[in-house]
């Protein structure tokens, strides 16, 4: 949450403190609730912030691209997966990791590909440069063995044979070259 509150103060410099934190508290914690959790978040956070407004966060033309990436890949574009890829967005840019939980066919995967495609389509769009190209490394670790996925040491010819996600991490750096 201070690291959350660090961008937003870098981002908004002129605004209230308190508007600051609030927005910071929202970004990073309603994405992990469940639908049934959030009334009990929204209490506390207003017993917490009385008589503050939620500050309306500003994603440039975010939204209008990820319209166009949903028409783009043929996907039913809905008031409540727009904002799932949007709050995959602010999670992603307070957290070093994370997993998207759900049930098959609930639009996890989708979700990231959206958000990939939309963010690669606004790069240089904004002057403070927060979309960049993406792209996306896909690893099923359930597919293959340990020594598949980190890579294993032959004891007969003394060699190293990188795995995939080695693989992967190297195809990562070349990406950004």
């Amino acid at each position: 949450t201070i690291e959350a509150c660090g961008q937003l103060k870098r981002i908004h410099p002129n605004q209230e403190e308190a508007k600051i934190v609030l927005q910071a508290l929202l970004d990073v914690n309603v994405p992990k609730f469940l639908n049934d959790d959030l009334p009990l978040f929204s209490n506390i956070i207003s017993d917490l912030f009385p008589g503050v407004e939620r500050p309306v966060p500003d994603y440039g033309n975010l939204e209008d691209e990820i319209v166009n990436m949903c028409v783009k890949m043929n996907l039913q574009v809905t008031e409540w997966f727009k904002l799932k890829v949007i709050q995959l967005k602010d999670t992603i840019g307070v957290r070093h990791g994370l997993m998207t939980v759900g049930p098959a066919g609930g639009g996890k995967t989708c979700n990231a590909r959206v958000l990939a495609g939309a963010m690669t389509v606004l790069k240089g769009d904004t002057p403070d440069d927060q979309f960049q190209i993406v792209h996306i490394h896909t690893l099923n670790p359930k597919a293959i063995t340990q020594a598949q996925i980190y890579g294993s040491f032959d004891e007969v010819t003394r060699e190293w044979t990188d795995g995939v996600a080695p693989t992967l991490l190297k195809a990562g750096v070349m990406d950004n070259k």
